[in-house]
């Protein structure tokens, strides 16, 4: 008790000094937000800039704007700026009712947090919120250490209902023993929260953002919290940032002792601090003479992934940039009208790290895609699933890109670098953070034909989060995640249960390659090869095994820190019906399309749509893989002067 006191006292401190600092350049923001368009004025180019960019992907009519553009004054930029900034954060608080039903949505995950000593006793009450299905976020002065959090515990629902009387408390102990994590400068602490999935899944999680661009001087927040250790109450928008300090937002609010912990949200429902004091701020009547701090969420992130832990910790630290949001039912669709008559996405979607780019209905919270959490059960792509007799082994990297390879981090035999799903495999460049390969077991006599749900994409945990290329790259642009393993490939097995969760496991972004939308959407002679293989094609057994990947050149252009591929290859094996084994192998680019991105137009073999039947030599020259035994098994390798075939029907196949 004493310890927490004291330490208490020093963030204390350092949150005076950090306000007392800044009075004469918080008092001057607060005055340009007085003058007319002074939202875009208030703070840096490059914030208002980057915070216009975030709203875009929630508002259909909102257009990006150059921060130089700003930077420099130009009356068209600054105006459009302002404007658009006045309209959505809208000073007159009118909002669509939409905002409320967000706020009921995100406050369901904050809880009571009971500080305990050695003895069990209480010492104290903080606040603290859900940021995975089994991560708690608090602040460090509240569970200083694993022997605090040990014997402490959270409660939610202590809170009245809304025939004002108070609903059932769920209370729940902290597992510190599985998970922790704290830093007493940035102020937070991090603990596993023990209880049966489904009872603790049903309060959902606050799902943290790295992106910057979600809150800027003039942007109201709000902040739902437990003051005093009493009922859940909320300090509702009338809140506004007024400075932003290196790792650390000022706003002013309605806070008391008790609040610490809490998180703070802008208007979409994201979190943009994790708050953690209040001081006097003398000069700033305007304020009530108080001011607020909050741990910004994208360096506390940024802190977090500097970390490394032992494997058990460090996957459930890797859940909180991997993991979708789990919240619970909210009620049937309907479309959510937003400020100024525009439509807001769902209250879902506002806790997914990268929102649609256009708004859109509200959908039933379960979502169809469900990755399983036990990786230890997958097992991955088998090369004797054509027969014994024909034995396919996965394609072997080139002796220079071993290194270059991710590590699967549960991996305990070699290759470390192969990472199993269900009925595939996928070996991944980590620098590229793109897929090697991957390669796939399809089988037509037990397949499941799954309707296509709406889609949720996630990172693996087996393997570092800056080694994959996620979300970020996809946003609020005409790139698509283009699956590598189709979707239904691998969706076969004795059960519906089976082929689902192979089905679900192709929605991992290690089977993802950008794509552009016109490549990705479109029926081409490339979409139907499996299926003909499988279908029409002299197919013994009505199995095939098919490797893919894109063609990881060097001169690749980059964009948004990502080389975008222009070509893509195939190479699928079968028994044909005379027992012998057949390999066909096939390009594809879409290098006519991705030039648009922003990018100069690059070089490139073959035209957007072209699909080419090549010798399975021609992908290893490409790709510096080796298909082994597959070479000889080529059919081309047998017509002499062949290097690529143009097949726009797939029956111009060579078997």
């Amino acid at each position: 008790m004493e310890l927490r006191t004291r330490q208490a006292g020093r963030q204390q401190d350092a949150v005076a000094a950090r306000v007392a600092g800044r009075t004469p350049a918080r008092g001057e923001r607060i005055e340009i937000l007085r003058r007319p368009g002074g939202l875009a004025r208030a703070d840096e180019p490059e914030r208002v800039a980057t915070r216009i960019d975030r709203l875009s992907r929630y508002y259909s009519d909102v257009c990006p704007i150059n921060p130089a553009a700003i930077r420099a004054g130009e009356p068209a930029a600054v105006t459009a700026a302002g404007v658009t900034l006045e309209r959505i954060i809208q000073t007159n608080d009118l909002l669509g009712v939409a905002y409320l039903e967000g706020g009921v949505v995100a406050a369901r995950a904050v809880g009571r947090v009971n500080i305990r000593d050695g003895r069990g006793r209480l010492t104290g009450y903080g606040t603290g919120s859900m940021v995975t299905a089994e991560l708690l976020l608090t602040n460090h002065h509240v569970l200083p250490d694993e022997d605090v959090a040990a014997q402490s515990g959270v409660e939610f629902d202590y809170q009245d209902g809304p025939d004002g009387t108070p609903l059932p408390l769920r209370a729940f102990v902290l597992d510190p023993g599985r998970f922790f994590l704290a830093d007493a400068e940035l102020d937070f602490a991090l603990v596993a929260v023990k209880g049966a999935p489904a009872e603790l899944g049903r309060f959902g999680f606050n799902r943290l953002i790295e992106s910057e661009g979600k809150a800027i001087v003039g942007d109201f927040v709000s902040i739902v919290q437990h003051p005093c250790g009493g009922k859940k109450q909320i300090a509702l928008r009338e809140n506004r940032v007024v400075d932003v300090v290196d790792s650390f937002l000022h706003y002013e609010t309605d806070t008391q002792p008790g609040s610490s912990g809490s998180p703070v949200f802008n208007d979409q429902w994201e979190v943009v601090a994790l708050h953690h004091a209040s001081t006097p701020a003398p000069g700033h009547d305007e304020l009530g003479g108080i001011v607020n701090e909050g741990l910004r969420v994208s360096r506390l992130l940024a802190f977090l992934r500097q970390q490394s832990l032992p494997p058990a910790r460090q996957l459930l630290l890797d859940g909180l940039f991997t993991t979708g949001s789990t919240l619970p039912s909210t009620g049937p669709a309907e479309q959510l009208p937003g400020p100024a008559g525009l439509a807001r996405p769902s209250p879902t979607a506002l806790f997914d790290g990268h929102p649609p780019r256009r708004p859109t209905a509200l959908p039933t919270v379960r979502e169809a895609v469900g990755i399983d959490p036990d990786y230890t059960d997958r097992a991955g792509y088998d090369p004797l699933f054509l027969g014994a007799g024909h034995p396919v082994p996965l394609p072997a990297l080139h002796a220079d890109q071993v290194p270059l390879a991710a590590v699967n981090r549960l991996a305990t035999a070699e290759p470390r670098h192969v990472l199993p799903y269900h009925h595939f495999s996928v070996a991944l460049h980590r620098l590229r953070r793109l897929a090697f390969f991957t390669a796939v077991n399809i089988d037509g006599n037990a397949s499941v034909r799954l309707r296509r749900e709406p889609d949720r994409w996630s990172l693996d945990p087996r393997v570092a989060v800056d080694e994959q290329t996620g979300e970020e790259v996809y946003a609020a642009n005409p790139l698509d995640r283009g699956h590598l393993v189709r979707r239904l490939d691998p969706a076969w097995g004795a059960s519906r249960a089976i082929a689902k969760i192979a089905n679900d496991d192709t929605f991992h972004f290690t089977n993802c390659s950008p794509q552009h939308e016109d490549f990705n959407q479109n029926k081409t002679t490339w979409a139907g090869l499996e299926d003909y293989l499988l279908e029409n094609a002299d197919n013994h057994d009505l199995k095939v095994t098919v490797f893919t990947g894109p063609v990881l050149a060097d001169d690749d252009d980059r964009y948004r820190g990502v080389q975008l591929p222009r070509q893509f290859w195939k190479v699928a094996a079968m028994v044909k019906e005379d027992g012998a084994l057949s390999a066909t192998a096939y390009l594809l680019s879409q290098a006519d399309l991705i030039a648009g991105l922003e990018l100069v137009p690059a070089a490139f073999s073959y035209g957007a749509y072209r699909t080419y039947q090549v010798p399975v030599t021609r992908v290893e020259a490409l790709t510096r893989l080796s298909f082994g035994a597959l070479r000889d098994a080529d059919p081309l390798a047998r017509l002499e002067g062949i290097g690529a075939r143009e097949i726009d029907d797939p029956r111009q196949i060579v078997l």
